[in-house]
């Protein structure tokens, strides 16, 4: 089962506070449903597991041996597909002690770690807009280890595990973010 998108956001609205948060998962929920779109799979349950990836970030404290857990078992106990679930929890590798391996651990991974990326790159522009981001300037930013040191290149270059080169990857998500920049205030 899936949640109906509105009923999906409340959920998300009830556990995170934190607006930066709420546009995280708006900006990876929008990635997720363009990599499906992309790859010809489920677009609302991949968006679903975008949007909700992040549900327990402020009950863990985001402390990355529990992060993701608490979210897989509110999201098992409401019923949510299982492979949905599976996505979440593994977003966070240190939380299980797993390694990921399908298509859609992996494309979670990488998009919802992108879009930190593409955030940062998206505020050192002068008009601060992620429309005005190029694919070039972000596979640039992924050699600068110094920028936006918190974002995980590991997990982002995970595209090319599902097919898609880094430079795609980057324009996917580019386009994906500007369709809800109003939402992330990009």
């Amino acid at each position: 089962m899936l949640l109906p998108r509105e009923e999906a956001f409340e959920l998300l609205k009830k556990y995170v506070k934190n607006d930066r948060m709420i546009a995280h998962s708006l900006a990876s929920e929008a990635v997720l449903r363009a990599l499906a779109m992309h790859l010809g799979r489920d677009v609302e349950k991949w968006g679903q597991a975008g949007l909700l990836h992040d549900l327990d970030v402020e009950i863990t404290n985001a402390d990355p041996y529990t992060h993701a857990l608490e979210t897989a078992r509110i999201l098992s106990e409401m019923g949510i597909d299982d492979d949905v679930v599976d996505a979440v929890k593994m977003h966070n590798e240190d939380a299980t002690g797993m390694i990921r391996s399908t298509e859609f651990q992996h494309a979670l991974a990488a998009g919802e770690t992108i879009t930190g990326l593409i955030t940062a790159t998206a505020m050192v522009y002068p008009d601060r807009k992620v429309a005005s981001v190029k694919p070039k300037s972000v596979t640039k930013r992924m050699k600068e280890k110094a920028f936006a040191a918190s974002v995980k290149r590991e997990n982002i270059l995970e595209c090319e595990k599902i097919g898609i080169s880094i430079d795609k990857f980057a324009e996917i998500a580019i386009i994906a973010m500007s369709g809800v920049a109003d939402d992330l205030g990009l």
